[in-house]
């Protein structure tokens, strides 16, 4: 194990580099923590700013995940609105915007990932949502009557529309793909999240891309143009891999890691969206943008970096909130080829994808409420133990998935 008293520095202040705090402590280590950070706020939670940031009423702070008094408890120092300029590995020390170092023993990246930028003339004109501060424009924008017009039809973008629509705005999501939500949701279930937005009066374009963005127009590539009050783009997120690529790290879809999450330096590791990283369970390199992800990324990082050989082997879990339906998605869908369909109600849908050799490699689910998350939850659990669970029995809703974990 590492000595308890060296030190240990966090490059990042979202989820993964404020659960990495968390559980240094939790893991024992006595010597400095150091978080570091470009935004001046505290750590706080990402997922409500494309929810009930944008529809309560009054917001004027986010939901943290690290207060000033639970910074105090762990110990731990914050270098808050200050941005790390470089990496010196040989020395281990890192650089910071204001001309100090921090030196470390092992050091964290967690940079998350930023916004895809549209590749159009007029591109500069769409807004964006990473932090706080967009969501605090994108809320003002949202006035009952204003037409907002998204390009995307990913999570980001359907979630966004749905909360313009909420606030009364008039909504066109334009998707260049023949349908949204392509990556990794079936189209079964995207067909549901379109009817459902498409109920809200959300105007929905698939399969026309955009020419350019002029003075309150957006021009498709079709010729058709839209009068915008406001134009968001939601096309994706790209890893934030600048640092680590200055310092000479690898990088493969975002900072290589191994199984533990470590880089290509043995002193440096990296956690959430910032990082793909070898899953075993998968035979393949993965790189996931989740919420829980980032939390049991740190968890495993953070056991690393003071002496551990962990390696991360979660079941990949990703929600998303659309208007009064949940969407849910586990494991690995595209690797099961064969679809099994359970009806816990009426109104909910869950598709089991699983693969040749009859082993569970996914779950797609989407539903009202919680409707869907207790059997998820057992699809996760199934997965964890790569079972090959009766696909008869996967389908009966009267069948509780919980007894197919004795098998």
């Amino acid at each position: 194990m590492i000595d308890t008293q060296a030190a240990m520095v966090i490059v990042g202040g979202g989820m993964a580099g404020a659960r990495a705090i968390i559980h240094l402590r939790a893991n024992n280590h006595d010597g400095p923590v150091t978080l570091v950070s470009e935004e001046a706020l505290l750590p706080y939670d990402r997922p409500p700013l494309s929810k009930s940031v944008l529809t309560e009423p009054e917001v004027s702070y986010p939901a943290w995940l690290l207060d000033t008094d639970i910074v105090r408890s762990l110990k731990a120092e914050m270098r808050l609105g200050t941005p790390v300029s470089g990496i010196d590995r040989i020395n281990r020390t890192i650089s910071l915007a204001d001309g100090s170092q921090v030196a470390y023993a092992k050091l964290l990246l967690a940079t998350g990932a930023k916004p895809r930028q549209l590749n159009c003339p007029g591109a500069e004109k769409a807004l964006t949502l990473r932090d706080f501060q967009d969501a605090v424009v994108l809320k003002q924008r949202f006035a009952a009557g204003q037409r907002i017009v998204i390009i995307g039809g990913g999570f980001i973008g359907l979630e966004l529309a749905a909360a313009a629509s909420q606030r009364g705005c008039h909504v066109t999501l334009v998707e260049a793909q023949p349908r949204i939500l392509m990556r990794g949701v079936p189209e079964r279930i995207a067909d549901i999240v379109r009817a459902r937005h498409e109920a809200a009066g959300i105007n929905i374009l698939t399969g026309v891309g955009v020419n350019s963005l002029g003075e309150g127009t957006v021009v498709l590539a079709n010729g058709t143009v839209l009068p915008a009050d406001t134009v968001i783009a939601g096309v994706g997120a790209v890893p934030e891999t600048r640092l680590a690529q200055a310092a000479g790290l690898a990088i493969d879809n975002g900072i290589a890691c191994d199984e533990t999450l470590r880089t290509s330096d043995p002193d440096i590791y990296a956690a959430g969206d910032c990082c793909s990283f070898l899953h075993q369970t998968y035979g393949r390199r993965l790189r996931l943008e989740a919420w829980r992800s980032a939390q049991e990324q740190a968890a495993t990082a953070a056991e690393n970096m003071l002496g551990g050989n962990k390696k991360h082997m979660a079941v990949p879990w990703f929600w998303s909130d659309q208007h009064d339906l949940s969407l849910q998605i586990a494991g690995m869908p595209e690797l099961g080829p064969k679809t099994v369909e359970r009806r816990p109600t009426p109104e909910s849908l869950i598709l089991f994808h699983v693969a040749e050799s009859g082993q569970l490699m996914g779950a797609s689910g989407i539903g009202p409420g919680n409707g869907i998350a207790r059997d998820i939850k057992l699809a996760e659990m199934l997965m964890a133990k790569q079972a090959s669970p009766d696909a008869a029995a996967l389908a009966d809703p009267a069948i509780q998935l919980k007894s197919l974990l004795k098998g």
